[in-house]
Parts: C-alpha cells; sequence; structure tokens
C-alpha cells in the first residue's frame, strides 16, 4: 500500500507541474505534505520534516551552487565562452569541425547552465554552418549533447552536486568518473575542474600526516574550490580584461537572481526526500526491491527517466529520483558517485515537447515537431542509454 502511495504523490506531482502549471517549488511542498498525511506522520512532525530536509539540503548546497552560477555568469559576459569555441574551431579545422563543436559544448557547458549555454552557443552554430555550407542541425547536434551531458552529469551543476551532497558521494571522484563516462580522454582546462580532480587525487592516493591531509581536505571542499576558482575569474575574467569590481559584482548580483527558483527547487525535493525517509516507507520499498532482479543503478536511472519523460526537467527528475533512492542506499551497496551518474543519466531521457530545451532547438533550427523529435529527442535518449553503460563498465572495475 505505501509503495503505491509514493507512486499516487509522484502522479500528483507530476499533474500539479504539467497540467496545473504549478510552480515546481510549491507543487514539490504540497506534494510533500499530501505524502506525509497519507503515510501516516503526525501533523507536528510533518512541518519538521520539511524544515529538516530543506535545511539539511541546502546547508550544502547554496556556496556551491551560488559561486558557480557567478563563475558561468562571468564567462559568458567576459567572452571566454566564444572565445574557447574559436580556439577549437582554429585547432579542429574544417575536417573534423564537429568533433571541434563537441568539445567547445563540453568545455563550455560546464560553467554555463544548459540554456545559457544554449543560447549563447547557437549563433556560433549558423555561423560555422554558414562559413562551411553545412546543415545547421548537422553541426548543432554534437555541441548541444555535450551541453546536455554536463548539465546532467557534472559538478557544479544543481542536479549533480545536489545528487552528490545526497548520496555522500566524493564530489572529485564523481567529476572524474563523469568526465570518463561523458567523453573520455577530453581535457578540461577549467580551473575548477582541474582544481576539483586534482584535490580529490591527493586525498585519495597520498600518505599524508594529519596535518597534511587537513590542508588538503580543506582545499579539496567543493566549496573552496569553487571559491578560488570565482577569485581567479574575477581577476583574469573581470578586472585584468577593464572591468570595475563593481561591474563585477552586478555580474554576480544577476547571476544569484537567475539561480534563486532553481535553490527552491532543490529545497523542495529535499523536503520530499525527509518526508519519504521519515515515514519509513524508503524500508517497505527497499523489502519490496530486493525480489526484483534489476541492478540498483539500473533502478535508480529507470526511475529518473520516468521522471524525466513525465515532467521535462532533467533538475526536477535527478532531485525526485535521488530523494526516492537515497534511504535506500545502505541496502543497495553501490558507488555513490556512480548513483549520482546514473540518476543523472536516466534525468537526460527522451526530451521531448514537456522540455524547455526541446522547443529552445525546435524554433531555433526552424525545424518541424516530427524532424525535432526525430533530432534532439533520439539524441538525448542516446545520451541518456550510453550515459548508463557506461556507468555500468565503471561499476564492473571500482
Amino acid at each position: 500500500m505505501t509503495i503505491l502511495i509514493v507512486f499516487f504523490c509522484i502522479l500528483i506531482l507530476v499533474l500539479l507541474i504539467t497540467w496545473a502549471k504549478l510552480n515546481a517549488f510549491l507543487a514539490l511542498l504540497l506534494v510533500s505534505i499530501l505524502a506525509g498525511l497519507l503515510l501516516g506522520i503526525p501533523l507536528g512532525r510533518i512541518t519538521q520534516s520539511l524544515q529538516k530536509g530543506i535545511g539539511d539540503t541546502l546547508g550544502s548546497l547554496v556556496i556551491i551552487i551560488g559561486l558557480g552560477a557567478m563563475l558561468g555568469k562571468l564567462v559568458a559576459e567576459s567572452g571566454a565562452a566564444q572565445k574557447i569555441a574559436s580556439v577549437m574551431m582554429n585547432f579542429f579545422g574544417e575536417k573534423y569541425i564537429q568533433w571541434g563543436l563537441m568539445v567547445t559544448g563540453f568545455i563550455v557547458g560546464i560553467p554555463l547552465f544548459y540554456n545559457v549555454g544554449f543560447v549563447l552557443m547557437v549563433p556560433l552554430i549558423f555561423s560555422v554552418a554558414f562559413q562551411y555550407k553545412l546543415p545547421a542541425v548537422f553541426i548543432g547536434l554534437p555541441m548541444l549533447a555535450s551541453l546536455s551531458v554536463t548539465h546532467g552529469f557534472l559538478p557544479p551543476h544543481p542536479s549533480p552536486v545536489a545528487l552528490v551532497s545526497l548520496f555522500h558521494a566524493n564530489m572529485g571522484l564523481t567529476l572524474t568518473y563523469g568526465l570518463m563516462v561523458a567523453i573520455p580522454a577530453i581535457v578540461i582546462a577549467l580551473l575548477p575542474v582541474i582544481l576539483l580532480i586534482i584535490t580529490s587525487l591527493l586525498a585519495n592516493s597520498l600518505k599524508l600526516a594529519p596535518a597534511g591531509q587537513s590542508i588538503v581536505g580543506f582545499f579539496a571542499d567543493p566549496s573552496i574550490v569553487m571559491l578560488l576558482a570565482l577569485i581567479s575569474a574575477t581577476y583574469t575574467l573581470g578586472i585584468r580584461n577593464g572591468k570595475s569590481i563593481k561591474d563585477v559584482m552586478n555580474i554576480y548580483g544577476d547571476a544569484v537572481k537567475e539561480v534563486s527558483m532553481i535553490l527552491l527547487i532543490i529545497a523542495g525535493s529535499g523536503a520530499l526526500k525527509q518526508v519519504l525517509a521519515d515515514s519509513g516507507v524508503s524500508n517497505e520499498i527497499a523489502l519490496a526491491l530486493r525480489g526484483w532482479k534489476v541492478h540498483p543503478l539500473i533502478l535508480a536511472w529507470l526511475i529518473a527517466a520516468i521522471i524525466r519523460v513525465c515532467l521535462g526537467s532533467a533538475t526536477i527528475a535527478g532531485l525526485t529520483a535521488g530523494g526516492i533512492i537515497a534511504p535506500m542506499m545502505a541496502q543497495f551497496h553501490v558507488n555513490p558517485s556512480l548513483m549520482v551518474l546514473s540518476i543523472g543519466a536516466g534525468s537526460l531521457m527522451f526530451s521531448h515537447v514537456n522540455d524547455a530545451g526541446f522547443w529552445l532547438f525546435k524554433e531555433y533550427f526552424n525545424l518541424s515537431l516530427k524532424d525535432t523529435l526525430r533530432s534532439f529527442s533520439i539524441m538525448e535518449t542516446i545520451v541518456s542509454v550510453v550515459g548508463l553503460s557506461g556507468v555500468m563498465v565503471l561499476n564492473a572495475f571500482i
């Protein structure tokens, strides 16, 4: 019965967001309260669960996501993204132009949110298409696939960051595995990525004295990594490029405004997660799933994929699936970093008419609905399935 209640609440969540057009944060709060009532949590404890879930979820994420948004905004405003694209195009040349755009999308997509990266890179796609007399869709899909991969798999994007915190995974290792799953053998030239990987490897491979471990641990913390990256970018992309410190701070202020709703959605998902955990339903779900002949990583991918297809939002799909899976992690005995990536892959599954990215692609490239489904939707599905395959390969060796 409790499993049916959970599925009913998820269905209500889907309907509130898609049919009733309710704000995702409000929908998550209302469904969290409904779930608490239906699952038998006393009225007084429901509000406590909501507050604890929101506090625990945002406590470790506000700094990372806020600083990440500031860094991404500065990258866009400074022209650094266009410079990266120009260098990549010159390096790869006409013969391998799709590879150049793919790598460009991957590098630019790490600090930028998907929609920002999309709008920023589309003019480049059309200028390259005009220059080389090639179809825009032909050269645009590789870049947009890269943007999707970074959005679903890699910190500092909101959903992967939130899932890392939810599953108590290692941020650096998750990023390292994510790079292996996303595009093997690509070297990323962004400071936060390098810092996260290096500090994570140092912390896990070197035998240091307690004082040394403390120092490495401090600089390996994602919040400190992002802060150092932002301090560096403030000078290199801001002040050195002629911007006043006031101008840079205004850019950062705008960035925080843009990410505020994402933070609220993450908070709402934390509330739902805590209600499910406090109700004890996770134990019943775990017992029911023991009889399933499905690997936990595949199960998590499937849950995220179903929610993604229903809701259209990769972020909401990832966070909701994470809230359902997190209380059962103790029974699953899988690598938490791989669980983050598995859910991230599922959250990219089959973008269609309920996804803003789908309509961005359709309208910018002036395609019919059928052609958009045959190109963008299939591309997203391939990214999702191949991502899961990569996770399962890593799981066999880790």
